[in-house]
């Protein structure tokens, strides 16, 4: 396992877990059951992936097996935009747990501070950005007037229901957080951010640690998630996989030392947690024991901290004809 970080309500989470963001449905479930195998134990999923069932039938089999215990897990799932309206909000989650085959989650976060137009799950499901028969044909996302605040304190029934142990953001700004922590009544956990050497956000990264708010990364290697999505910004920038600096210091810790465990190496040596994904047995095990691999010194991080461009490869802005200024 990987070594653990304790949240602001006491629970224990990874601080290395498994994304499950693009891992195809038909090799999911044997994705998770060999990560379990492994010593993965936190599983960060979404409604928007796609892949819930698949993800549910890995950790079930790997507890019918008696690998783990539902306990030893630490599973995640996101609230999708679509289903923001306190209404509808516990229809999400039931249907994640239902895929899932879980009683509960232990960590839900709203997955994008957009409240889209709620879309029936027998209409479309996962709904993307499919809102409706008529805004489809007009190349729009259909919106709904809810408040952030009544999406979250529809959040926080959720644990007073025992659905969801903990409350996440993920994609939100400094302002959102700060407005977060002045309607909460229960704090969130963690905030799950856009965060590699090209897009470190400092300040947003500080922020959350002085009010116990955990940061997990994705995209760790910036625009190598995006580069088959076909991503122009992605296409245009060199990799952080061939960046001189990058290479340099990982050269400089031995022969058997990746660009790819410098990236992780530099998050989680900042108390960032992660969630990278990989197909290969032996790059999963290295991701997992990504701190017993090196240490990083302290002119070795701030050298990767200059190469900060606030280079966003995930940007709500670029939506279809859409046009939402989150991080504006």
């Amino acid at each position: 396992m990987s070594a653990l970080v304790t949240l602001n309500n006491g629970l224990k989470m990874p601080l290395v877990g498994l994304g499950c963001w693009k891992i195809p449905n038909k090799v999911c479930a044997e994705q998770v059951y060999d990560a379990i195998k492994l010593g993965y134990r936190l599983f960060d999923g979404a409604t928007d992936y796609g892949n819930e069932v698949e993800v549910g039938q890995g950790i079930r089999r790997a507890i019918d097996e008696k690998i783990v215990t539902r306990a030893d897990l630490f599973v995640v799932s996101k609230l999708w935009n679509s289903f923001h309206h306190p209404e509808h909000v516990k229809i999400n989650v039931k249907r994640n747990l239902k895929d899932l085959g879980l009683d509960y989650l232990d960590l839900y976060y709203i997955h994008f501070p957009i409240a889209f137009k709620y879309v029936p799950i027998e209409e479309k499901y996962p709904p993307g950005f499919y809102s409706g028969v008529k805004e489809e044909a007009q190349g729009i996302i259909g919106t709904e007037n809810v408040s952030l605040a009544d999406t979250y304190h529809a959040m926080e029934a959720l644990v007073d229901e025992g659905l969801i142990k903990s409350i996440g953001i993920s994609n939100y700004n400094g302002g959102l957080v700060q407005d977060v922590l002045n309607y909460c009544k229960i704090k969130p956990v963690a905030l799950q951010i856009e965060h590699h050497p090209y897009l470190t956000q400092p300040h947003l990264t500080e922020f959350c640690k002085l009010h116990q708010i955990q940061v997990v990364a994705y995209s760790s290697f910036g625009p190598q998630s995006y580069v088959e999505l076909k991503s122009d910004v992605a296409l245009e920038t060199v990799p952080l996989f061939e960046h001189p600096t990058v290479k340099k210091i990982a050269v400089a810790h031995g022969s058997n030392i990746t660009t790819s465990q410098v990236l992780l190496r530099w998050a989680t040596q900042q108390g960032v947690a992660i969630i990278p994904k990989s197909s290969k047995k032996e790059r999963l095990v290295a991701n997992l024991k990504i701190d017993e691999a090196l240490t990083l010194t302290d002119d070795e991080l701030r050298q990767i901290n200059d190469l900060n461009k606030n280079l966003r490869f995930n940007d709500p802005w670029d939506w279809m004809n859409m046009k939402f200024p989150i991080f504006a």
